[in-house]
């Protein structure tokens, strides 16, 4: 029973991860869909976050009354910033993107967020470098390679490639849509929201090292995407009341589809998951719903694949193995091989002065003293 006990545990996270990239691949098939018809990506992004609000609170409000942390003012202006980061400024870069590419091309191009995520922690030194060492290297070395692949995927097109038979003409409003696409603008825009969602995800970790609770930080940061995301929708559709209406149709399954799923249930699993893993494990099986979308992107709306696309996913995915390599070797060396020689230095001029100064037995009395302190 115990092993059994143990192998579900270890399983958890992976489990929980691969439900995410189930989720995440359902929504770009939906809210592509939705978009298809007329969805306005200002109104998904408000709708979404007010469902996944409604949904969360009260079971933070509940589950975590006691244990829930004092709010300080760099909690609250961190939770500002998630709002703003993800619900807001990722998702209207990403789905505004959307409607000038398809799913498949989106899910890939997203594949580039553990990079991204790693050269933001690189830049704010929270991720520690060491070109000499192998496990750096590949790290560096995958960033770079994942841009690459992006930059293939969206600039090189190549032959068509037909999953299923007769499956690019499923409907006119399908169609018409192939003919206004625009991959570069579209690249452009889910590339932009990709920085924001790698700012985002390094963030919420941080976070919730001095907020750990997972349940009511989600609650909160779906509150501020939902005030913030209506204000950003007040001011660019000023006037245009119609895309505020609520019909039962394909926009009202993507706004409580997205909400309950990949706002609620995801940010919530994702920061379990951080708090244990870490942020890049999260993003570690991205390229599983990009599998997913590209299956049935192709057969229900009727996507293109295109080698040149291809090409790129695959070397986008190899870029971010190399990352992902790169950071799990950090987390199996000791802590101290990850410092700098001239903080092993230091450590080591310390540590001498500490035994001269327990040597010497003028010093007793203040090392017994400092051992009850601790």
């Amino acid at each position: 029973m115990g092993s059994i006990a143990r192998t579900c545990s270890i399983a958890k996270p992976y489990l929980a991860v691969i439900f995410l990239q189930f989720g995440i691949a359902g929504l770009a098939i939906i809210a592509k869909f939705a978009l298809n018809h007329g969805m306005n990506h200002y109104t998904f992004v408000f709708y979404r976050h007010l469902v996944a609000t409604i949904v969360i609170s009260p079971f933070a409000f509940v589950l975590e009354r006691n244990s829930r942390p004092t709010m300080t003012l760099p909690i609250f202006v961190k939770i500002v910033m998630l709002g703003l980061l993800e619900p807001v400024l990722d998702q209207n870069l990403y789905y505004a993107g959307l409607k000038y590419t398809t799913a498949t091309f989106v899910s890939a191009l997203s594949n580039i967020v553990p990079a991204l995520a790693f050269l933001l922690a690189w830049i704010f030194r929270l991720e520690k470098v060491n070109i000499k060492k192998v496990r750096s290297l590949a790290k560096v070395v995958g960033t770079l390679v994942t841009v690459g692949g992006a930059t293939i995927m969206t600039l090189v097109k190549g032959p068509v490639l037909k999953l299923t038979k007769g499956s690019y003409h499923h409907s006119s409003t399908v169609s018409g849509t192939l003919n206004q696409q625009n991959p570069l603008k579209g690249a452009i825009m889910v590339a932009a929201g990709c920085v924001c969602w790698a700012g985002f995800i390094i963030l919420q970790a941080v976070t919730l090292k001095s907020y750990p609770a997972e349940m009511s930080l989600t609650a909160m940061i779906c509150i501020a995407g939902t005030i913030e995301g209506g204000l950003v929708a007040l001011a660019m559709e000023w006037g245009n009341t119609c895309i505020w209406s609520l019909h039962i149709d394909s926009k009202l399954l993507a706004y409580v589809y997205s909400g309950i799923v990949c706002s609620g249930i995801a940010y919530y699993v994702q920061g379990v998951i951080m708090k244990k893993k870490g942020p890049v494990f999260v993003t570690a099986f991205s390229p599983l719903s990009m599998i997913i979308v590209a299956f049935i992107g192709s057969i229900l709306l009727g996507e293109q694949l295109s080698l040149g696309r291809i090409i790129g996913a695959v070397i986008i995915v190899t870029g971010l193995y190399a990352v992902i390599w790169g950071k799990n070797k950090d987390q199996n060396i000791p802590e101290l091989e990850m410092t700098s020689d001239d903080d092993r230095v230091r450590t080591t001029n310390s540590h001498n002065a500490t035994e001269t100064t327990t040597n010497d037995p003028s010093t007793y009395p203040m090392v017994c003293n400092n051992t009850e302190r601790v």
